[in-house]
């Protein structure tokens, strides 16, 4: 049973809820993904529900993006099924914005009638607290706006799936952090399961209801966050899901 901590802000209080009761967002079953004769991922099964955010760590090279990009209809698996739903979007390192557009209109890029229009794009752009460069071109964005753009343009499309690949990992610590909060905020308001693919264990921990570890190929370790939200590093039970975590990846710990 896959259950995490929400918070109601009515009551100020938190809610276990218990993902096993909502729908199944995305059904892998033995997907085998194999490079140069050599398996990357091995007969891996994974089920994520709707609104739950799984958070996926492994060291460099154990196939998380490759699952990612598998997820995201990207890549195609050299064997096995995975089951995603139809509306599901990918926020990459990269914004990867068209340089030629103006922010608003690279948030709606790709849309068509209503769904294109600037009002909906600046709704989408408020929510990333990005409304004010609207007019802008990519090139004048920080990194953090950018990523904000990005992320704009992901959640505009109402995803019920949302892929995040490494998003904060080009960025400044603080601006990290900022983003951090931003996305966990939004994943909340918005409900799509979400998958963020991650080497920092301690993002992991902030965001995710539950976190994965991708080993030879196999989904090796599955744990809950038990940690209600918002969320702080540190304490002695994140300190203890960090060992834990670290030791799954392979980091020894100091005695």
């Amino acid at each position: 049973m896959s259950t995490a901590f929400a918070i109601d802000f009515a009551a100020r209080d938190f809610v276990e809820i218990d993902f096993s009761h909502h729908p199944v967002a995305v059904h892998a079953s033995e997907v085998t993904r194999r490079f140069s004769g050599q398996p990357v991922l091995d007969s891996l099964d994974l089920t994520i529900h709707s609104g739950e955010f799984v958070a996926l760590l492994g060291a460099s090279g154990s196939g998380k993006t490759t699952l990612l990009r598998i997820l995201a209809g990207l890549d195609a698996p050299d064997g096995g099924e995975a089951w995603v739903p139809e509306a599901r979007t990918v926020v990459f390192q990269e914004p990867r914005l068209v340089q030629s557009k103006t922010v608003w209109k690279n948030v709606v890029i790709g849309l068509a009638g209503k769904h294109a229009s600037r009002e909906r794009a600046g709704a989408a752009l408020a929510e990333v607290g990005l409304d004010h460069r609207a007019d802008a071109w990519p090139a004048t964005l920080s990194g953090g706006e950018a990523q904000r753009a990005a992320l704009a343009r992901a959640l505009v499309r109402e995803p019920k799936l949302l892929l995040l690949d490494e998003p904060f990992a080009a960025l400044d610590a603080l601006t990290r952090l900022k983003m951090q909060r931003l996305i966990g905020e939004l994943c909340q308001a918005h409900g799509p399961a979400t998958l963020l693919v991650t080497h920092d264990v301690e993002e992991a921990i902030l965001l995710a209801d539950r976190i994965l570890v991708l080993k030879e190929g196999r989904i090796a370790f599955d744990r809950r966050v038990r940690l209600p939200h918002p969320r702080r590093a540190g304490g002695a039970d994140f300190d203890a899901l960090r060992d834990t975590l670290l030791a799954e990846l392979g980091v020894p710990q100091a005695e």
